[in-house]
């Protein structure tokens, strides 16, 4: 009893750490499906690839993994102001997931970490809630996690997100291997807004330059800032997938590209290859207002705007030329909003606007 007493005294609660561990389990167990292997107590998760249970068999020929690893970024800051953490989670599980889908990944299990100075259980069950909200999104698995009691490394209510996933591709239907074809045509799925980019221009606008806060009411966004600044980023996990499954043989979609830091114009030069560019048609989307707004009131230049936010595209497919008004019905039937943004032509590996 002495050590743990001076354990708590130096700022780490054992037993609410134990006692939370137990709380959070149901959210756990409603991202699980046929393939996680029940491992109570275990130290980690384990996750069959190939399973042969019915109604739900999945069997690889080739199979390759892909991983990533993300995190959620200054967005945090929002979460506190407002004191609501129920949907950062989510957050964190698209970053990854987003990352995995364009390579034709399959998301199969998530694990995350919350480093936080001192154990709040309500709010890490808020965040773990919204964690396991984006897996069920995405259809994996919430496998594991870890949360790190870290005194005085943090402010005081203030805690970070990190988290790291694992899918998998059969080798000949992975994405990007090759260059696109000129003529290729650029899809771009509507954003939900910011996502969870570009954050520390974001509340040097507001905050610093405008002077707002969060329960501002603000007439372009049509509700508060804060709600507008913690709106959680789309996962297409989904509704790509869907179309990737649906062209089996044919190799319609040629890459795809996840517009996350680095905007349109760093992201979708990464899948095209050498002597190709995107030829992007400025006005062929609709812009969510808070882009115009924070370009207006941090006078950004618009070029740098392009370069930091999705400018309300968070992903974008190279599609040949005559399927895309196929593959576009596709993401409409999904629920997600599909424009044709572009083309590739030839040329220096780049972006071009016009």
């Amino acid at each position: 009893m002495g050590k743990r007493k001076a354990y708590e005294e130096a700022g780490v609660d054992v037993d609410a750490a134990a006692a939370f561990a137990e709380e959070i389990q149901h959210h756990l167990r409603r991202t699980y499906g046929p393939r996680v292997v029940d491992s109570p107590k275990g130290f980690a998760g384990l996750f069959r690839l190939d399973h042969d249970v019915r109604l739900f068999a999945r069997n690889y020929r080739d199979p390759v993994l892909a991983a990533c690893a993300n995190g959620v970024g200054t967005k945090l800051k929002i979460a506190f102001l407002m004191n609501k953490h129920d949907t950062v989670g989510i957050d964190l599980v698209a970053m990854n997931v987003n990352d995995l889908v364009v390579r034709g990944a399959e998301p199969l299990f998530f694990l995350d970490t919350i480093n936080t100075s001192a154990l709040k259980p309500e709010t890490m069950a808020e965040v773990v809630a919204g964690i396991a909200t984006g897996c069920v999104e995405a259809e994996c698995a919430l496998l594991s996690g870890d949360t790190a009691q870290m005194p005085g490394f943090y402010a005081d209510g203030e805690y970070d997100l990190s988290g790291f996933a694992v899918g998998v591709a059969e080798r000949d239907h992975i994405l990007g291997r090759s260059p696109a074809d000129v003529g290729d045509r650029l899809i771009g799925l509507a954003s939900s807004g910011l996502h969870a980019d570009g954050y520390a221009l974001v509340r040097k606008v507001f905050f610093e330059q405008a002077g707002m806060s969060v329960d501002d009411y603000v007439e372009e966004l049509g509700g508060t800032l804060g709600r507008e600044l913690l709106r959680p980023t789309r996962i297409y996990v989904r509704s790509v997938l869907n179309v990737l499954r649906y062209y089996k043989v044919k190799q319609v979609v040629h890459a795809v590209a996840h517009i996350a830091g680095g905007g349109l114009v760093g992201n979708i030069p990464r899948v095209l290859g050498e002597g190709r560019a995107a030829r992007i048609r400025k006005g062929s989307w609709p812009v969510p207002p808070v882009f115009p707004l924070i370009q207006k009131i941090g006078k950004v230049d618009e070029d740098e705007m392009y370069q930091v936010f999705n400018m309300g595209i968070g992903m974008v497919l190279v599609v040949s030329e005559y399927y895309a008004a196929a593959v576009m019905k596709r993401f409409r039937r999904s629920g997600i909003e599909p424009y044709p943004i572009g083309d590739v032509v030839a040329g220096k590996t780049g972006v071009v606007f016009k």
